[in-house]
Formats: structure tokens, C-alpha cells, sequence
């Protein structure tokens, strides 16, 4: 018999945190879940940590080389057996209710093919206040999804069908590839906020991707171009789109022009006034911070 809910961390060299995130999904009040984990090549000792954890709830997987996280999200999904999946990334938690109480909110309210938590920041051991910007959403918020990442990985609840209906993560985003997916998916679908603290998120380490590269915002142009390309949104949501577009392209321009590279600020100071955007010439590759 199928599980209830399936459960999907990625991993790669998070050793320092890896047990503590397993713990909370396994400390969960609501029982009937299975928990993948995808190791995506990890070097370090994560691997002795988690295999140490006994549960037969949980199933280990390993490949290497390294792919990225879309690539072991997408593992995650094709393995799970379950019509209900759960991510967690592996230096978050969950409070010991996170799963009862969403999957509850999410039979009560069935139309929803996706729901979020509220969650609390830590960093360096003290309570980050979220800024307004960061507050979040229910129901249409394409708008917001927009601005920013407005779903946070950890959070979410969804029913797997609705990855036939948007497609998986794109595996050529080594980052931003949840803005993707939360830019397809609002596009199309309302999104149900449970209004609880259900997860728990350390900001602020070394070897998070928001700490090691900078030029994301070339990977959200990149999907903001092709949401436009797809053909799926209203005029509104067009427009929209096309203006938050205009914003990140002129902002990352002249950011290649502060910094000396004018032949990538020219192309994306002029990519959003194309009929056609060029896909090719984005480099997707980023820069490391030092």
C-alpha cells in the first residue's frame, strides 16, 4: 500500500545539518509517509549520517557526479509513490505538526493543488523579522511570484498531479529553479497558505546558494522569458510579466556595465524589447562570490 505523503530532500555536503532535518520529518506526528533522500554526490560524511538513522520510512539514493537541485527534486519526484509530495531542503526543519496540519488544511480545502506554511528565519542563532516584502500570500499570487521567490521550498505541500500539468524543475537552472517552477505554477493555479509556523529555516551559512554566487537574477530573466514564450498567460499576467521583465533586465545590465562587462549589458539591456528572446546567448553559468 502506497504512503500517504511522500517526503523529498535533496542533499549535497550538508553533513553539519543533514540529521537534525531527517529527525523532523521523522518526529512527525502524522506517520504515513515515506522520506527520500537524494544525495547529489556528496563528498563530505553525510551519507554515513544518514544511513546511521534507522527507519524503514526512509529510502537513501546516491549519484554522482553533482547535478543540481532541480535534478534531485525531479529524482525525488519520479520516485515517490505517494499523491501527495513534501520538500524539505536539508538545513531546514519541521515543527513536529508540519505534516498533519497541512495535509488536514489541504483536505479541507481539495481544490487547491498547493499549499505553503508561514516559517520562521534563524541566523547565527537569533530571529530574523521577515521585511514586508517577504510576507506571504494566499491564493493568486502570480503578482508577487514575480518579484521574488514568494513560495519557499521547505513550505510546500503538492499534489503530484500538478507536476504533469506544469512540467518538473528545469534542470538547466543550477539556481532560481524553484522561481521557475512557482512562476509556472501561479500562473495557473491559486496557491492555499496555511497560516502556521510549520517550518524553521537557518539563514545565513556558508554553502547556501543565496551565499555563493551572484547574478541570479540572469536565471529570472531567463524564466520570465520563457513563461512569456509559453503562451499560457492571460494579457494581464502578460503585461505583467513583460514589465517585470523590463525591471530585471535593466537592473542586470547596468549591473554588467558597473562592473565591466558591457557586451553582456548591452544584450540584456536589449533582450526584453525582442520578438523573439534568444535563449542561446544567456549564459546560465554564474559568478562566484569571494
Amino acid at each position: 500500500m502506497n504512503p500517504l505523503i511522500s517526503v523529498i530532500i535533496p542533499t549535497y555536503n550538508r553533513a553539519g545539518f543533514i540529521q537534525k532535518a531527517v529527525l523532523s520529518v521523522l518526529h512527525q506526528t502524522l506517520e504515513d509517509f515515506e522520506l527520500l533522500i537524494i544525495d547529489d554526490g556528496s563528498s563530505d560524511n553525510s551519507r554515513d549520517i544518514i544511513l546511521s538513522i534507522k527507519d524503514s520510512r526512509l529510502k537513501y539514493y546516491y549519484h554522482e557526479p553533482n547535478h543540481g537541485v532541480a535534478f534531485s527534486r525531479n529524482e525525488g519526484i519520479k520516485r515517490s509513490q505517494a499523491g501527495l509530495l513534501a520538500f524539505l531542503d536539508s538545513d531546514d526543519t519541521w515543527e513536529d505538526q508540519k505534516l498533519e496540519t497541512q495535509y488536514k488544511a489541504m483536505e479541507k480545502h481539495s481544490e487547491y493543488l498547493i499549499s505553503h506554511t508561514e516559517e520562521k528565519w534563524y541566523k547565527s542563532g537569533r530571529i530574523l523579522n521577515p521585511r514586508t516584502i517577504h510576507r506571504k500570500h494566499h491564493g493568486d499570487i502570480f503578482e508577487q511570484s514575480l518579484k521574488l521567490c514568494a513560495i519557499s521550498m521547505s513550505t510546500v505541500m503538492i499534489k503530484k498531479e500538478l507536476f504533469k500539468r506544469v512540467g518538473l524543475f528545469d534542470e538547466k537552472l543550477k539556481v532560481c529553479e524553484d522561481y521557475d517552477m512557482w512562476l509556472r505554477v501561479t500562473s495557473r493555479f491559486p496557491v492555499l497558505l496555511i497560516p502556521h509556523v510549520l517550518t524553521i529555516k537557518q539563514g545565513g551559512h556558508k554553502d547556501q546558494i543565496s551565499q555563493q554566487y551572484i547574478g541570479m537574477d540572469k536565471c529570472r530573466i531567463y524564466s520570465l522569458a520563457k513563461l512569456v514564450e509559453s503562451g499560457i498567460l492571460s494579457d494581464h499576467k502578460l503585461k505583467l510579466t513583460l514589465d517585470e521583465l523590463d525591471t530585471k533586465c535593466d537592473i542586470y545590465g547596468k549591473g554588467c556595465f558597473k562592473h565591466g562587462h558591457e557586451k553582456e549589458g548591452i544584450f540584456f539591456l536589449n533582450f526584453s524589447n525582442q520578438n523573439k528572446f534568444n535563449f542561446e546567448k544567456i549564459n546560465l553559468s554564474l559568478k562566484v562570490k569571494h
